[in-house]
């Protein structure tokens, strides 16, 4: 008769009763706990009215959660089908048409990456500076994220202009986790590269780089990668496997550049949706925090 229902599954999961919880837990791998250590754990509850309010505020943002999730996935699912779609020319955008041409992307393109002679090294990395050093490892969602990358001495930029870079520039990483690729649509200081990343960039204008970005995201790509995988146990990407990489692509850079505009454009909404996402948990988090606490009260229900 205290305790509403709906409010005791969310009660069950404030911090202040996971401690308790967790603290009376017992086992070794996996952790258990009994009936009667579950009987001491104690819940703070307000009134039954307020149980009912709070229950249905935090129902409301996990509904508000669950919703935009749904919206991801199926942007997502929009987005893979655009993507089979516009970028096999099985579907033409309007006013466009002609037989698509094979494109070699190593032939026309500026691919460079940094050589060993140059002997970078981790001890080189700086917490600040003016000069930016990306790798594979700034790589998110397919563009660099410039809060994790590292800074180098002037000098280090300096050495090899072959990797400055430059907007528009394509990267793929040739270490690690070999074929992730990145756009660069956003250059806040002169920034080097790595060792483990390949630079592309067209040769006098022979394709729109936004489009070499989404077919290097595309299914084709990902096939090129996994057989070069299966021919060696080596995890690495040589210049001469690019050499072998060839698309079939729209004869015009215009109708190149508005397939990629279609295709980042959803892109762009899906990074709104997560933005929107992430927000809406840390407020459900911090909504948890305050009204399973008792620190914020529903106004309304004080004293019910």
């Amino acid at each position: 008769d205290v305790l509403d229902i709906d409010y005791s599954k969310w009660a069950l999961r404030a911090p202040q009763v996971r401690r308790q919880i967790v603290s009376r837990g017992q086992g070794g791998i996996r952790a258990n706990i009994g009936q009667r250590d579950l009987a001491t754990v104690e819940i703070e509850i307000p009134s039954k009215s307020e149980q009912k309010a709070i229950a249905a505020a935090l129902d409301d943002a996990s509904a508000l959660i669950s919703s935009i999730e749904r919206l991801i996935a199926k942007k997502r699912y929009v987005k893979q089908g655009l993507m089979q779609e516009l970028l096999t020319g099985r579907t033409r955008l309007p006013s466009f048409a002609g037989d698509w041409t094979t494109l070699r992307v190593a032939a026309v393109s500026h691919l460079k990456a940094r050589i060993g002679w140059q002997g970078l090294t981790t001890e080189e990395y700086r917490a600040s500076g003016s000069h930016r050093l990306v790798g594979g490892t700034d790589f998110t969602d397919g563009r660099v994220n410039w809060n994790t990358t590292p800074y180098v001495d002037k000098w280090r930029y300096d050495q090899d202009p072959n990797i400055q870079l430059r907007l528009g520039d394509v990267l793929i990483t040739k270490d690690g986790t070999i074929g992730k690729v990145a756009l660069v649509d956003r250059l806040p200081g002169p920034t080097t590269l790595n060792s483990g990343v390949f630079v592309l960039r067209p040769k006098q204008g022979a394709y729109d780089p936004t489009f070499l970005f989404c077919m290097l995201r595309s299914r084709a790509f990902d096939e090129f990668v996994a057989g070069l995988s299966a021919v060696s146990t080596i995890n690495h990407l040589y210049q001469k496997d690019l050499v072998t990489l060839e698309f079939q692509v729209p004869p015009r850079i215009e109708e190149q550049a508005a397939i990629a505009k279609v295709i980042l454009d959803v892109d762009a909404e899906l990074t709104a949706l997560d933005r929107r996402l992430l927000s809406a948990r840390n407020i459900k988090q911090g909504m948890m925090q305050q009204l399973l606490s008792g620190r914020t009260r529903r106004v309304s229900e004080v004293g019910a």
